[in-house]
């Protein structure tokens, strides 16, 4: 007998348990029932099919020691690196000059380590992606704020005083704002890392996610000398879990360290990390392509459906939504009283508070869902 008082099911509804019931990983993983998460920068989107293929094909191949395990600055990986670079970007990108990480957050950590020692400023734009700030307070790397200022549509920032600062670390595309430095900001910045001689460690994860008509450009092909870019399939791809980086060092000193360095000491990239990045970096832009539509017609919607309340900025890049509140603590009641789990932008340090950060890559009806929540 049917009963017709169940609640009847929805698109939205079917595909948030469908959600539910197949990602185990921490998005979906921790959060409360009945409760939308729109807060760690995961997709909802199903893995693109060369990389499954390419696993699949591996795990079903030889699992043994591959040829570049002692030699993280070599094998395939940085060929496949430099190739991206070349065909997405313009950047003759050396292959040799790359080395592997898990993943971006420890590429800093070692490179903070090895090139600056406690009380070295690092300048950053804020607000900042909050485990950087995180490894900034552990290693005593005192934070040098860049603020980023509403302006328009978009967003404007001053260089302060960089006198004490060792380091440049230039997030471009910018998380959590979503902005696209021009070249004229970024050979302003390059003109001050030169007079302060600085490191600049260039974070270009989310370079893949760059919306026309803006267009990334690699901070190295404009001061190759000094820059360290790191980067990863990981964001664009939906990777998160496969743990694998790589960096392209410029700096000569800081090759130089690292080379230095015991080979295992840093651990080492792993076999399906590498098979899915390769995959990923060759044979996914028709997949990346259909994504990034999809992203772009989901923060569209953003601007035409986010309550009044809500101050947008439609973002440049990336899938995520910077979103102004007005009042500090709006992430914890949006989720108690709407039922959308979103990032607390006090995490993201100086000018956070009275933001939170909303992650849209998800599908039509999800995202519908969660506008309707908002309201």
């Amino acid at each position: 007998m049917t009963d017709t008082n169940a609640p009847k099911e929805t698109p939205a509804s079917k595909e948030l348990k469908d959600l539910k019931e197949t990602h185990d990983g921490l998005k979906w993983a921790i959060t409360a029932p009945g409760v939308i998460p729109a807060w760690i920068a995961d997709m909802d989107l199903a893995t693109a099919p060369e990389v499954v293929e390419a696993l699949t094909r591996r795990a079903a191949g030889d699992l043994g020691y591959p040829t570049w395990l002692d030699k993280p600055q070599a094998g395939p990986l940085a060929e496949a690196f430099a190739e991206r670079m070349a065909v997405r970007h313009g950047w003759t990108a050396d292959p040799s000059h790359v080395h592997t990480f898990s993943d971006i957050n420890q590429a800093l950590q070692v490179l903070l380590h090895l090139w600056t020692k406690p009380g070295d400023g690092v300048a950053l734009h804020t607000p900042a992606y909050h485990p950087f700030l995180t490894t900034l307070d552990v290693m005593e790397r005192p934070l040098v704020p860049i603020q980023l200022e509403p302006d328009g549509d978009a967003w404007r920032f001053e260089v302060p005083d960089l006198s004490g600062c060792r380091v440049l670390l230039l997030v471009n595309p910018h998380n959590p704002t979503g902005r696209v430095f021009t070249r004229a900001e970024l050979e302003g910045l390059a003109e001050h890392a030169e007079r302060h001689d600085l490191l600049v460690l260039a974070d270009e994860i989310h370079a893949d996610l760059t919306y026309a008509p803006h267009r990334h450009i690699p901070f190295a092909t404009i001061l190759p000398e000094r820059t360290v870019t790191l980067t990863s399939a990981t964001k664009a791809f939906n990777l998160g879990g496969i743990r694998c980086s790589v960096a392209h060092i410029g700096h000569a000193g800081v090759r130089a360290a690292l080379a230095a360095q015991p080979p295992f000491l840093f651990g080492s990239t792993h076999l399906f990390g590498v098979e899915a990045t390769i995959a990923a970096w060759r044979h996914g832009d028709a997949w990346l392509d259909r994504t990034r539509a999809l992203l772009d017609h989901n923060r569209r919607l953003l601007a035409e459906r986010l309550p009044d309340r809500f101050g947008y900025r439609m973002p440049q890049a990336t899938y995520l939504a910077w979103l102004h509140t007005g009042q500090p603590g709006m992430a914890e009641v949006i989720e108690r009283e709407a039922k959308v789990q979103l990032n607390d932008g006090a995490a993201f340090g100086p000018g956070g508070a009275d933001y939170v950060r909303l992650n849209f890559a998800t599908t039509e009806p999800v995202l519908a869902e969660i506008l309707t929540r908002l309201s």
